[in-house]
């Protein structure tokens, strides 16, 4: 490992935003070890890791294995869409997601990690500080007294304050980013899981009569180009900054304005057609002026830049398809995905996969009680 900077492992790195992590920071001379439970179906293995292992990281021994070794972590894994996929799973997500970040923190210390990434999200925030479509701006202190929309944004909540309080406790170094709407080519555009800019891009591409939204088109979103995530987050893993900070853009957007943008780019101007669908906050936009004060930078790509780039690369992801005999004006419409309960019976079976893969029914047991614990005393902490 000599030639190399350092050995990092990316919890989730086949996914959209881990696999260009991985792929910037195989570039840049670090040796990537990629833990996923899917693979990666717009890059090869070898594009953004050396080791990639398949694995399911809500088990604590796979996760172990994972890590071990490794000097850095970056936990970017977690079961996650779009508004409307979070919305019609949130038991789902609550789980999995619980699980996956207890366990990379906790086999973070195991491994004796040097410093450790967690991919928080803007969906913690207080809910009540986002009904107004003309947010100013949500400041990292706004998080607190807690009380996120759904599920998946508290799952984020507890586990921002884990990876830092096992950082002060264990001795090693722990940095939190709260993603605000990341988007860039080579991400899902389709099936249920996209969110709004790959939706949007592949409406625009395919409608013909009309362009289909949920909800009244007022709710307002800044969006977040994939490049400047990527740099946001190595940014802030090299900097001594341990609060959360927001990593996001200031150029708030509705989302009519936004379904127009992105039917420029298709020359075309549809009526917008709202229809009923989960929608999400009234308004949600990044404040920058911690990232700015600690990192001496934020996010400058454009939307109009950012989205003219993902357009381009979703449009011939649709060609493709359209050469394989598949009906495209399907995609003109969104649709939930709705997940089945075979990930939870997949996980942790007791009498099965624990014993095969060693690990403890005792310690799974140990671990759901005191997360269930904590989750419940989030609502009372700072207050």
């Amino acid at each position: 490992m000599s030639e190399y900077k350092a050995k990092v492992c990316i919890g989730g790195g086949a996914g959209f935003i881990g696999s260009h992590l991985g792929k910037r920071l195989k570039d840049e001379g670090y040796y990537v070890v990629v833990a996923d439970w899917v693979t990666n179906k717009f890059m090869k293995n070898d594009e953004f890791c050396h080791e990639f292992k398949l694995l399911d990281l809500r088990d604590l021994s796979s996760a172990v294995e994972a890590c071990k070794g490794c000097e850095h972590i970056y936990n970017l894994a977690a079961d996650m869409g779009g508004m409307g996929f979070i919305q019609s799973n949130q038991s789902v997500l609550f789980y999995n997601n619980t699980m996956i970040s207890s366990n990379m923190i906790e086999a973070a210390r195991r491994v004796g990690v040097k410093r450790f990434f967690y991919a928080s999200s803007a969906c913690v925030y207080n809910e009540s500080l986002q009904l107004d479509p003309n947010n100013p701006g949500l400041e990292e202190s706004m998080a607190w007294p807690a009380r996120p929309q759904d599920t998946y944004g508290l799952e984020k909540l507890y586990a921002e304050e884990m990876a830092i309080v096992y950082a002060k406790d264990f001795g090693f170094e722990s940095r939190v980013a709260r993603f605000h709407n990341i988007y860039g080519p080579r991400g899902t555009w389709k099936g249920g899981r996209e969110k709004s800019p790959a939706a949007f891009c592949r409406k625009a591409y395919c409608s013909a009569s009309d362009f289909e939204m949920w909800g009244d088109g007022k709710q307002t979103r800044s969006y977040t180009f994939i490049d400047d995530c990527v740099e946001g987050i190595i940014r802030l893993m090299r900097s001594d900054c341990k609060i959360p900070l927001n990593l996001g853009t200031e150029e708030m957007v509705t989302m009519n304005d936004f379904a127009k943008l992105t039917m420029k780019f298709n020359g075309k101007e549809l009526p917008l057609r709202h229809i009923d669908g989960p929608e999400g906050v009234r308004g949600r936009n990044s404040d920058n002026k911690l990232i700015r004060k600690h990192l001496n930078w934020e996010p400058s790509v454009k939307l109009a830049d950012g989205i003219a780039r993902t357009n381009k690369w979703i449009g011939k992801q649709i060609e493709i398809d359209r050469k394989a005999g598949i009906d495209v004006s399907q995609y003109a419409v969104s649709q939930v995905c709705k997940q089945t309960e075979e990930s939870l019976d997949s996980a942790y079976d007791l009498s099965n996969s624990s014993k095969k893969k060693g690990l403890n029914p005792l310690l799974l047991g140990g671990i759901t009680a005191v997360v269930g614990g904590a989750l419940g005393f989030l609502f009372a902490k700072r207050k």
